[in-house]
């Protein structure tokens, strides 16, 4: 208990292991507790693009789970693991010659060395905030579960010392069967992984080359519904075909608001355009909460959504969501905003112990 800390026994390094994830196993024991029902799916945003799925069957995967940070100084050089200024993928891609002032925004709600099940780990695509060593290195020492994304993602995983039989390479059209669920890869579109080629010697590569061995996109296909994970695609047309193909349920969207010069992520307007052309029933944007350089209020979505709704006769419904909370679909197919639990419903089922009365 605080109150019996004395502070001549604290020091850095007890504040991290005390403080650090912000949220401990809270979440964990939360997602381990959950009995999802027949016919439905439940998953919860983890930051970033880092979703975790759920299924009746106990069926577990996350996808693109990123627990690293962002920017720690702004003394640089920095250490050379990323690269940095005039090196660092963003600032190559738009010509500049800064940094990224891109500290991460949100909090750490997942302690990854306590996930105890876990039946598959997804990456979209092989950028810093959507493939992570210390998950990686949780996984593999936990639990069985297989690594599953593009070319360049096996190839992050294999680097960083995952087992090669426990590494699935898919393109658009592969599909692995896990359990009650059936993750399907599809095209991605996100042009920043296309044209943000390493530079040269660097394991994934230099520009040219395919996407498919770059990004993909993911839908998993659940008992209770399926959903489009878009990683960081930007709008296409293409969308148009996937929405004919499959039965989308529910589309995440990784929207934010974008630095001068640069188009990384997705607009209000192409958020719309997305779940519009797939024909999804719920669009969810993510992904606008974890760069503090790109951080968006995802309410111009709503305000998008409501004044084109009608006159487009929009069908599906905008979800905003919050770092750590849950979705259960088809439940909450309806809903608008997230809300975590308030607590104290059982208030005055005992008499209360403070003195409150002589505040009143």
């Amino acid at each position: 208990m605080i109150n019996d800390v004395n502070i001549k026994d604290l020091d850095r390094q007890k504040w991290i292991n005390n403080v650090f994830p912000e949220w401990g196993t809270f979440l964990n024991e939360e997602i381990d507790n959950t009995v999802v029902e027949e016919n439905k799916f439940k998953m919860w945003w983890l930051g970033c693009t880092g979703i975790w799925v759920k299924t009746p069957a106990d069926c577990n995967i996350i996808i693109d789970l990123w627990l690293d940070t962002g920017k720690q100084t702004r003394k640089f050089p920095a250490p050379p693991a990323w690269g940095q200024g005039k090196d660092f993928q963003m600032a190559r891609m738009m010509g500049s010659k800064q940094w990224q002032p891109n500290a991460r925004s949100a909090p750490m709600v997942i302690d990854p060395f306590a996930i105890t099940k876990m039946d598959a780990v997804l990456s979209t695509h092989f950028h810093r905030d959507h493939i992570d060593p210390y998950v990686a290195a949780a996984i593999v020492a936990n639990t069985d579960a297989p690594f599953i994304g593009p070319k360049y993602s096996a190839d992050m995983w294999r680097k960083w010392g995952v087992p090669e039989e426990r590494i699935t390479v898919v393109k658009p059209g592969d599909s692995v069967k896990i359990k009650d669920v059936e993750i399907v890869a599809v095209d991605s579109f996100d042009r920043t992984a296309l044209i943000t080629a390493p530079p040269a010697g660097d394991i994934r590569g230099i520009c040219p080359s395919d996407m498919d061995d770059r990004a993909v996109n993911f839908i998993i296909k659940t008992p209770g519904g399926n959903l489009y994970h878009s990683g960081d695609s930007h709008f296409s047309n293409y969308f148009v075909k996937h929405g004919k193909e499959y039965d989308i349920d529910v589309v995440l969207v990784s929207y934010g608001e974008n630095p001068i010069g640069c188009s990384d992520k997705v607009t209000s307007v192409d958020c719309c355009r997305i779940a519009e052309n797939l024909r999804a029933k719920v669009l969810i944007p993510f992904h606008y909460d974890i760069w503090s350089n790109m951080l968006a209020d995802p309410k111009e979505i709503e305000l998008v959504y409501n004044y084109r709704k009608d006159r487009l006769n929009y069908k599906f419904n905008v979800f905003l969501w919050e770092v750590g909370g849950g979705y259960l679909f088809p439940d909450d197919k309806g809903k608008k905003r997230f809300m975590f639990e308030r607590g104290f419903s059982d208030a005055f089922e005992e008499e209360p112990n403070i003195p409150f009365k002589s505040f009143l």
